[in-house]
Order: C-alpha cells, then structure tokens, then sequence
C-alpha cells in the first residue's frame, strides 16, 4: 500500500496535498510519505516473524537522513556500501552492531572507519580486500568480523544492469572456489570468519531464482562446518521487487518470500540478514514535476516536464516504466491523448515514456511520477546545471523540506578557476 491517493480531486501525499506542496517548495521536487516507509518495513518484518533476523536496509535506495531516521525508530539496521552510507546510518542512531559493509571497491578509510565504529559484519567480495581488511585489522589491533559474499552463478531476471549473481559479474567469491577462500581467511589472525553472503540483484519478481540461490548456499553452509568453519550468519541480501505497473504481474508479497526463506533455513541454526531497499522505498514516493509545454509534432505530441533524466534517470538508464498521473483528477470520461513525456535537457534519451495515455494536459499541470522513493534522488545529479531536486517528507497532515534545492550560486560557488587561467 502506497499513501498517495485523491481527495476531492486532488492528489494528497497521505493527508497532504500535492499543490498544495508545488506552490510551497516548486517543482520538480520529490515527495515521500512517512506512513509508506513504516507500513512497508513492518510487512516485512512481521513476514520474518519468528526468525532470529536483521533487517539491514540497503541505503543506497534511498539514504535521506530523514527517510533513515524513520526506519531506525523502527529498529531496522542498515546495509552500507560506502563510507558516507556509514555516516549517515550512524548519524541518525542506527547502532553500528546493526550495519553490514557490503560493496566491491571498499578502500583502506572505509574499512579503517568501519571498524572503529565497531560494524556487525563486514560482507567481503574478494580475496584481495580480505587481505587488505586483514593487514588494517591487525595494524590497528582488531579483528574485523567478515562474511564472504558468495556469486551462485544464478540467473535472476531483471535487468542486465541490476543483475548481480551471475558468474561474469564483478561481485562476489566464485561458489565453487568459496572453500579455499574460508580455509585461507581462518589462518588470518585479524580475520574472523562469521557467516555467508549473497545478493543476486534487484527487481526479481520470482521466488525461484531467490530458492536456487538459497539452496545453493544452505549447502555451502553444511559444507564450510564440516569443513571446521564457524558459521553463525546468512546475510540473503534483499533485491525483493515492487510493482510499477497495475497490468503488471506483481512480485511475491514479503510473507511468500518470508515462508520460503523459513523454510529453506529450517534447522539451519544462523541468524538470517536481509538487506531490503526497493521493497520499503520504491513505492515511498513520488516525483512531483510541472508541464512547461505541450508540443505537437509531426509524428509525436511531446509532453515536457520540468523534471529530467538527471532528477531520475531510471528510464534513461534501465528503460524503466513508471505510471504517470496528473495530480488534478480528470473526468471520468475525460478524453486521452497520446504523449511522450520527456524533459528539457538536451539528450534524447532523456524520456520518461512514450506513447503513453494521459487525460489532455496543458502547460502548469502538475504530474507525479510514481514509485520513485528508491534510485531515484540517490542517483539525480547536476548535469546542464541544473539543482539537485529537493526532498520533502509528508507525515499525516503535515510536511517538511529534507532536502533543499541549492542554488546556482552555490553550485558554482563549489568550483574555482586557477590564478595561471
């Protein structure tokens, strides 16, 4: 359930109204609803409900201080990729014994800070960062809890760019090579080995791949104790998809997936770590953008937004589908026209749909792309000079600006030009 409905006409961000917010902050701007974000992560943990488990959400979905803030009153943890992700989870109250580091390219100051912050579990991608996490282990007189994140070689769906289980991609350990790695990490004196680690991608709309993944690893599990090897952990990783269409087969709900993952796991004996991010964001918000024109060409009729690819690049980057809606409900019977709707900076791939069925629009109506709260302001850049998009965070009745537009000014102000120019 996502809190995003119409009253009298109107689109409201649960009690909210969405004009009412374009007329206070501008467009475009994103919106999230704070009722969203605690409904999504309490259907997920109740469907863990009786697992010894850690929700680690994955912040790169969405690392807002506010949006992290919401989650950690709820008690979840936070599964990081980078030293800023871990300031930020530590900045809002997240306890450090509830944030896993994963990622591929973790440098000496990440881990350095990681470990005096005293983190849960450090997920390891490579044999090369085990060595470098070891030497910094022992140079600063700890020993640094690792999981080896294992590549299952499993197809997962999705898109190219989002799979990440899959032999020729850059993450993870090889399965088949998995027990020399944990032999080589227990002679390690700053190493101590605590578990296992996958994550096969994101969007899966399928319990299958998630089940071959699984079972590949309750396997590896029973092999690597035989083998002498303490495992007390199994981080699953998250990538659990949401629905962005209506005429869309939806993924599994969180209690199927929560049911296979019991079941699979049954006397297994580990604390289970799950790292959702699309599941509790994506459907949290909505980007709120204004038509600045309506253009009628020779083939096409052009719907243009002040919102563009660098505001949310999921399109342009992955072909993604996001329903759009006018915040002002049409007519029942309202007649439909035909648009691509795109924005206005100067690349053609900067589409946000085509030929897509909207009641007629004319300049100064407002839209709301959906499902927008997850790798959508995380990955907005600046590109044509263009501001970063605010953030608001809609809690009942009331709102508050998290994110600021910056100004010109200061973007500029960020940038120097040497005395020798």
């Amino acid at each position: 359930m996502r809190h995003f409905h119409f009253k009298d006409g109107q689109m409201q961000a649960e009690n909210t109204s969405l004009q009412a917010i374009a007329d206070d902050i501008g467009t475009p701007c994103y919106v999230y609803s704070a009722a969203t974000f605690t409904r999504h992560y309490r259907v997920f943990a109740d469907a863990l409900d009786g697992m010894d488990s850690l929700i680690a959400y994955s912040v790169k979905a969405n690392s807002n201080l506010a949006v992290l803030r919401v989650l950690a009153k709820l008690g979840c943890g936070a599964d990081v990729v980078s030293g800023g992700e871990l300031l930020r989870a530590l900045a809002v109250g997240i306890p450090a014994q509830k944030i896993v580091f994963s990622g591929v390219g973790k440098t000496s100051d990440e881990m350095r800070a990681a470990l005096e912050a005293g983190i849960y579990q450090f997920n390891v991608e490579s044999l090369p960062e085990l060595e470098a996490l070891n030497e910094l282990a022992l140079d600063m007189g700890m020993v640094a809890p690792i999981a080896f994140r294992i590549n299952p070689d499993i197809e997962a769906g999705g898109h190219e760019k989002i799979s990440t289980g899959k032999a020729e991609n850059k993450f993870g350990i090889d399965i088949n090579v998995a027990p020399k790695a944990y032999a080589h990490a227990q002679n390690l004196s700053g190493i101590k080995i605590q578990g296992i680690d996958m994550h096969i991608g994101s969007q899966i709309d399928s319990l299958a791949p998630f089940k071959a993944a699984l079972s590949k690893l309750v396997a590896l599990v029973k092999t690597l104790r035989r083998d002498g090897h303490t495992i007390d952990t199994l981080d699953v990783g998250g990538g659990l998809g949401i629905p962005y269409r209506d005429d869309e087969n939806a993924p599994p709900l969180p209690t199927l997936y929560g049911q296979m993952v019991k079941e699979m796991t049954k006397g297994l004996d580990v604390k289970l770590i799950f790292e959702p991010g699309r599941m509790i964001a994506g459907n949290a918000g909505v980007l709120l953008s204004k038509v600045l024109y309506v253009k009628t060409g020779s083939a096409r009729n052009f719907l243009i937004l002040d919102a563009a690819m660098n505001d949310l690049i999921r399109p342009a980057l992955y072909g993604a589908h996001h329903d759009i809606e006018p915040v002002s409900q049409p007519p029942k019977n309202a007649p439909l026209q035909t648009y691509d709707i795109v924005g206005p900076v100067c690349e053609t791939g900067d589409t946000f749909a085509t030929g897509r069925q909207l009641a007629t629009l004319k300049a100064g109506d407002l839209v709301a792309i959906h499902s927008a709260g997850a790798y959508g302001a995380v990955q907005a850049s600046q590109y044509n000079t263009r501001p970063l998009v605010p953030e608001v965070l809609v809690d009942g009745e009331r709102y508050a600006l998290i994110r600021k537009r910056p100004s010109v000014e200061e973007i500029l102000k960020t940038e120097s030009i040497p005395d020798w120019v």
